[in-house]
């Protein structure tokens, strides 16, 4: 998600413009230089670029960024840009290890490298020094991870974030969203958000307007599963023409064996729960 800020004493809150490249029902058979796609929601009708590209793991997200960064030009031409702009990016999904699909390596590769072309794009425009860029997981698909499966990263993206910073207060997407909403002077949506920590340690009050500086990618972005891969045929029979439709826990494995070794066992998820204890007193 992308936020700018208009003005020098705070955003004006009389109208919240605002850009999405939404989920979209379907896409058209052809790229989106030459077809357009519609979004699933009426309200959204005229607030979305009908040339970005949906979830389509045969897309490259290096050609999503480049869709928004001529869009990112277009803003700057015109003096505008949008509030809040919601950008989605998906090929670390991947395609398992389905013959002759992108590689899971390759498709992580292209997904980074997107992020990083947008994020540069924006580090150097006019719009910088007001703009912040929150970056998270759709969720953290069930994985191995030693703290908790539902564990997943984030970034901040801003002139005003602490640079080279792990913050590692336990946030939730809310925490984003409640972010998000106090930047742009929003209300909460539910309680949910309204009693989310904001990710106030992830920022500072000194501003640092250094561009971002996008890293070429260190392996071929255009690398095919061949026929002998780790899991090909259990990937095969899996439904990755829409996102999160293939078992979680399946393709984790498949994943995991195919890039640490077929002799590698994936660890099982850890889940664990927080809790507050409390001490009851006598007069209760």
């Amino acid at each position: 998600m992308l936020l700018h800020v208009k003005g020098s004493s705070g955003p004006s809150l009389e109208v919240l413009s605002f850009s999405v490249s939404a989920r979209l029902p379907r896409n058209a058979s052809c790229p989106p230089a030459s077809s357009s796609t519609a979004a699933r929601v009426s309200a959204l009708k005229d607030h979305i670029d009908p040339w970005y590209r949906g979830f389509d793991m045969d897309y490259p997200d290096v050609a999503r960024a480049a869709r928004f960064i001529s869009e990112l030009k277009r803003f700057e031409r015109e003096g505008e840009m949008p509030r809040l702009q919601v950008l989605r990016i998906s090929n670390d999904h991947t395609s398992g290890t389905a013959t002759n699909k992108i590689a899971p390596l390759s498709a992580v590769a292209d997904n980074d490298q997107g992020l990083g072309l947008v994020i540069e794009a924006v580090s150097r425009s006019k719009f910088w020094p007001r703009t912040a860029i929150f970056v998270v997981e759709d969720d953290a698909q069930n994985g191995p991870d030693h703290v908790d499966a539902h564990r997943t990263i984030a970034f901040v993206v801003s002139p005003y974030t602490k640079r080279g910073a792990v913050d590692s207060t336990m946030y939730s997407t809310s925490s984003m969203l409640r972010t998000m909403e106090l930047i742009l002077g929003l209300r909460p949506m539910s309680q949910f958000d309204a009693a989310a920590m904001p990710m106030y340690h992830s920022f500072m009050s000194r501003r640092d307007l250094t561009p971002y500086r996008n890293r070429p990618p260190h392996v071929d972005l255009y690398e095919r599963n061949k026929a002998t891969a780790w899991g090909s045929e259990r990937s095969r029979k899996m439904d990755f023409t829409k996102e999160d439709a293939a078992d979680d826990l399946e393709l984790n494995e498949v994943l995991w064996r195919s890039i640490r070794g077929a002799d590698s066992p994936m660890p099982a998820p850890k889940r664990a729960a927080f809790v507050r204890s409390f001490t009851k007193d006598d007069d209760d």
